[in-house]
């Protein structure tokens, strides 16, 4: 099978990948100038230079391919320029369905997020049922991808063979950037994470992810998303599972959401306004985390074969990966 695949250097995107050519296909990989070519590795493929906002550009790549697996997004909790994000996710995906329709590309797998459902201020379990809209989308990036979404919605009732992808919050081995998740891995296993907000996440096991972008290829529903999620913890819990892991002490200091969004809005204004880098808190960030987003993969199970697995391994590995690659220094239990 040839596969035309984006997003292959990043963190959910090279899991993926390494699937597919474990598998035996045939992979067109866009990157871009910019991309760590280094987490291409072992990886048997052609790799083509491109823009998703520049998408005819994309076409002769993605002729003669047998599907599409769209996975890049620009993922970033804060941007000096929205209109960026908007024209890379929204407008990158609708243009790459057109293209695919156009040159008869007979499947697509799109890759959303669990950020599109309709999460609550309580500790609400919801699936992909759960009554959501655009206005209960915070931030750009939660937008973004909402929007795309529904390109992909709307493509698959109009014909297409779109298959809706939506991981929780991936966590896993060669998280290069890393992912803002990664991050508070990395800060934990540094010692700069001294007290922690009441959220919640689900964390689920990257490479499940990616074995579920091989299934999605056979099976599912076109236009149905499957929220792909593993174990529903509150941030309290992930870092004391890091701390049983590493032997380095968890915070116990909890910050009311007011506080962070106090610290989020002088780093935002004097890191990312004046000095114009990447503030390391973000207000959407800290609006985002008044809401647990614990989710139900009880549909990818059912339809897809989905395996939601306990979140230790990937945890250790994730922690050992970025130990063994220079991120933190090495901990008590390693």
């Amino acid at each position: 099978m040839r596969i035309f695949l984006t997003g292959a250097t990043g963190f959910v995107g090279n899991h993926v990948a390494r699937t597919y050519a474990d598998a035996g296909a045939y992979l067109h990989l866009l990157t871009r100038s910019s991309s760590d070519f280094a987490a291409l590795n072992g990886i048997s493929a052609d790799t083509i230079t491109g823009d998703l906002r520049q998408p005819e550009s994309l076409r002769s790549a993605l002729r003669g391919c047998d599907a599409l697996v769209h996975v890049a997004a620009d993922y970033r909790l804060w941007v000096p320029d929205p209109a960026d994000m908007y024209r890379a996710n929204v407008d990158g995906t609708r243009d790459l369905l057109r293209i695919a329709r156009e040159e008869g590309i007979a499947k697509v797998v799109y890759t959303s997020s669990v950020a599109t459902m309709g999460f609550r201020k309580d500790t609400t379990i919801v699936d992909e049922q759960t009554p959501v809209s655009e206005a209960d989308m915070i931030g750009h990036y939660k937008r973004s991808k909402w929007l795309a979404e529904q390109e992909a919605i709307a493509a698959a009732r109009a014909g297409q063979h779109v298959i809706i992808l939506n991981p929780t919050t991936p966590i896993g081995p060669g998280d290069r950037k890393p992912t803002p998740t990664g991050r508070i891995v990395v800060d934990f296993l540094n010692g700069k994470f001294p007290a922690y907000v009441d959220t919640g996440l689900n964390l689920v096991d990257v490479e499940e992810i990616a074995r579920m972008h091989l299934v999605a290829l056979d099976r599912g529903t076109p236009g149905d998303r499957y929220i792909l999620g593993g174990e529903n913890l509150t941030l309290k819990q992930i870092l004391d599972k890091m701390a049983a892991i590493s032997g380095l002490p968890a915070p116990t200091m909890k910050v009311p959401h007011a506080v962070a969004m106090a610290f989020a809005f002088f780093d935002q204004t004097i890191t990312g306004k004046l000095r114009g880098k990447e503030p390391r808190a973000t207000m959407e960030a800290v609006r985002m985390g008044r809401k647990h987003m614990f989710a139900s993969s009880a549909k990818a199970e059912h339809d897809l074969g989905f395996q939601v697995y306990p979140v230790y391994k990937a945890l250790r590995s994730a922690m050992d990966w970025f130990v063994a690659n220079g991120y933190a220094p090495p901990f008590p239990h390693a």
